[in-house]
């Protein structure tokens, strides 16, 4: 393939996705002074890969079972383009895969069996998203998966390969991220709510219909700004942390497209926008936890 169609295969808005959470842990064991930013470097790579991975593995599957044709309404697919040939997308899956492999195996030394779980599982639930006898997003149960591996499991993973430990506060706080990727997801399925009903894809959207898709946008994206007051409120610590809370400041045009608009174009604009939200929230977060941290809120739970 050329670099062009590489680029648009690996679908660079959804990438927030991936290094919010990185970006978000690396501040919180930087504030914790527990940071080792090789691992952090290492751990952002990795991340973009596997979200890489599972971009190129939907986009094969999706032409496969025939939910991408020629009414798809969304950015252009390259398998159902003619960007790319089935095979070619086999190759570029198994060379991304390799590739994340190859980043893992330092954080793999450093960080022993419990990463080797969190990249294999990562890895799985990605490719299983759309992959295999029983994809989780033709079952509807997309949406809790990328509220946990796109929060709590990227968040968490990331402090941990440099903190070596993991406290409560760190996966609280992974939620957040969760539930701005789940809210870039209920914009995507949203927009294809008529071609999934006909190619049988059961998203939450098409199972619960238009108003249920909404709501959750909407309260996913409350919730993410209500966590960081939580953390502050039940620790007393990190005062500045809710400073991620402006990210509200710039969702009304996301919000206004998700409650009002039903055409294309206006919804892919909404769903990059909501990625956008999710770097605003994730740099806001990081920000405000490095500059109100002193370091001595470490209720760990430490790897033997």
């Amino acid at each position: 393939m050329k670099i062009k169609t590489w680029i648009l295969a690996s679908r660079p808005k959804t990438l927030p996705a991936a290094a919010a959470p990185v970006i978000m842990g690396t501040a919180m064991a930087y504030g914790d002074k527990v940071h080792h930013f090789p691992s952090a470097l290492l751990a952002l790579l990795g991340a973009l890969l596997i979200q890489i991975v599972a971009n190129l593995v939907n986009d094969y599957a999706d032409f496969k079972k025939g939910t991408d044709n020629g009414d798809r309404i969304g950015p252009v697919r390259v398998t159902q383009a003619g960007l790319a040939t089935p095979p070619q997308m086999r190759i570029a899956i198994s060379v991304v895969f390799f590739l994340t492999v190859l980043v893992s195996l330092y954080l793999v030394y450093r960080g022993g069996w419990p990463v080797v779980i969190i990249g294999t599982f990562s890895i799985l639930s990605g490719v299983l998203y759309t992959a295999g006898p029983f994809p989780l997003g033709y079952l509807g149960l997309g949406d809790i998966f990328v509220l946990i591996f796109f929060g709590p499991v990227a968040l968490a993973g990331t402090y941990y390969v440099q903190a070596l430990s993991v406290n409560w506060i760190v996966i609280l706080a992974g939620f957040a991220p969760g539930f701005l990727s789940v809210a870039i997801l209920t914009v995507n399925n949203l927009r294809d709510t008529e071609g999934d009903k006909k190619a049988g894809k059961k998203t939450l959207a098409v199972r619960f219909g238009r108003n249920f898709a909404m709501n959750e946008y909407f309260y996913s994206l409350l919730l993410a700004c209500l966590i960081p007051a939580a953390i502050f409120l039940t620790t007393g610590r990190y005062h500045l942390a809710p400073l991620a809370a402006l990210t509200l400041f710039f969702a009304p045009k996301p919000l206004k497209a998700v409650f009002s608009k039903t055409d294309g174009p206006s919804l892919n604009s909404a769903l990059a926008d909501t990625g956008k939200l999710l770097l605003i929230y994730g740099i806001l977060f990081s920000i405000g936890w490095i500059l109100s941290s002193d370091g001595a809120f470490l209720l760990s739970v430490s790897r033997p």
